[in-house]
């Protein structure tokens, strides 16, 4: 089956045609959004004129990423008016990227009224945490009243990667304990066990855990209440802060990427050194802490943006591992998905790309002729 994928996020759609059997991207293409994709204007046609440069004529149903699906959605869905309204109402947990998501589907279902629409979410793989792992040590009223827990996200990057890891080493991922570093603008540490998540660093938000491109990651809550307190900034204020002005754009002090920042500090820029000692020292301990929740570390995986293309970083993050029994990881480039190293005991670092379309069009596949098997 060919699958039109849509992968909205918060400043770009982009659309690729998938082949749900062999995963392969038969047509892509791309149109940005914008700073803030909440913001644009026109989505229905814009959704249109980017239909218009694929090939579309041989696709059998539309798949959708969405963030956030909460704790009703727990598997990819066929879309359907309660359906939307649930993406919708979920929007206060993801703002950025929910209300685009639900303006996407809107306008692609306005577009081919007559095909299958899909949504598959982000959240969905880590529907099988533990209590443990999803509570927060906080109030429970907090979690009973208003639904405060752990969702975590990059489920389907997540996904794909330990699907890779499975073929790449010849063994089924039922039997693999791993971690996913997915690393890119947006960054998580995930622990696969069986197939499963058991582990993850991002939270109720994509807010939580490493240090990201321009997010945080986890910081102490006082500084929050200490900025509120004394009214150096309200809620809005923190919130960009905290979104768009902070991880490596906060330490550096500017919008740049991993590879302008490795440039600026080959050339003796120590901010730019001090942001990617602190982007590593942060990925490294998000890795051991998920690392924990295994019985063992049989592979960790590298993916997303930094995580495929930085060597030095993949490098860097390994030497902090030691301890736990992977292997040196190389600081050589890898173009394509490869085992980087080994270890005598079986131990292995994987290099995967990160493939959301894939996964979203398998999921899609399944819900699709699913449902047409059961007519």
């Amino acid at each position: 089956m060919r699958v039109l994928v849509l992968n909205v996020g918060s400043s770009s759609l982009k659309a690729s045609v998938v082949d749900s059997v062999d995963y392969a991207a038969i047509a892509k293409a791309e149109v940005s959004l914008g700073v803030d994709a909440t913001k644009q204007k026109g989505i229905e046609r814009t959704v249109r004129l980017l239909l218009a440069k694929l090939e579309i004529a041989a696709v059998e149903a539309v798949g959708h990423r969405v963030v956030h699906g909460g704790t009703r959605f727990r598997s990819a869905v066929r879309v359907d008016d309660r359906v939307l309204k649930g993406i919708e109402a979920l929007a206060e947990f993801a703002p950025l990227h929910n209300p685009v998501a639900a303006a996407i589907i809107r306008a692609a279902r306005s577009a081919l009224p007559n095909m299958p629409q899909v949504a598959a979410f982000d959240t969905a793989f880590h529907a099988t945490l533990s209590e443990e792992q999803f509570l927060y040590p906080v109030p429970w009223r907090w979690h009973r009243e208003y639904g405060i827990r752990r969702f975590g996200f990059h489920g389907l990057s997540v996904e794909w990667s330990t699907r890779r890891a499975a073929e790449l080493l010849g063994r089924p991922a039922a039997e693999l304990a791993l971690v996913v570093a997915h690393l890119g603008s947006g960054c998580s540490v995930t622990a696969v066990r069986n197939g499963r998540s058991v582990a993850t660093s991002m939270g109720l938000t994509p807010m939580e855990g490493v240090m990201m491109g321009t997010r945080s990651g986890s910081i102490d809550p006082g500084i929050l209440l200490y900025m509120l307190r004394t009214r150096r900034a309200g809620w809005r204020q923190l919130e960009e802060a905290l979104d768009h002005q902070s991880g490596l754009v906060g330490v550096f002090g500017r919008a740049v990427g991993m590879r302008e920042l490795e440039k600026a500090a080959g050339e003796g820029n120590h901010r730019a050194q001090r942001a990617i000692d602190m982007f590593v020292s942060r990925a490294a301990a998000g890795i051991a802490a998920v690392a924990t929740a295994l019985p063992r570390l049989d592979v960790l995986v590298f993916t997303g943006g930094i995580g495929e293309h930085s060597a030095s970083v993949r490098s860097a993050i390994g030497r902090r591992l030691v301890t736990l029994g992977l292997p040196p990881v190389p600081m050589t480039d890898v173009r394509n998905d490869a085992v980087m190293s080994r270890s005598g005991d079986g131990g292995a670092v994987l290099r995967v790309e990160a493939r959301e379309d894939a996964i979203i069009a398998a999921q899609t596949a399944e819900v699709a002729t699913g449902e047409a098997a059961a007519l």
